[in-house]
């Protein structure tokens, strides 16, 4: 159980720290290439960066869960 809470607290600082490097790098394309794509930082302000980073978030968790169903646990004595 304790892995388990493991994996969403790590998935989630994880999806949103790649929400944040994704986002930066979506302004930097559209600084250089004048493109209008409405992605930024203000998830207050904009629906689809905030739909963006719960995406990111529930991926993460999602992969962070299966990697512990999927991993045996040690048994080892310390």
């Amino acid at each position: 159980m304790l892995r388990l809470a493991a994996a969403v607290i790590l998935g989630c600082i994880t999806g949103t720290i790649l929400f944040l490097i994704v986002a930066m790098g979506i302004g930097v394309v559209n600084d250089k290439m004048g493109m209008q794509i409405p992605v930024n930082l203000l998830i207050a302000e904009n629906i689809f960066s905030a739909i963006l980073l719960v995406v990111f978030i529930l991926i993460c968790i999602a992969g962070f869960c299966w990697q512990v169903w999927n991993t045996p646990s040690s048994d080892k004595d310390l």
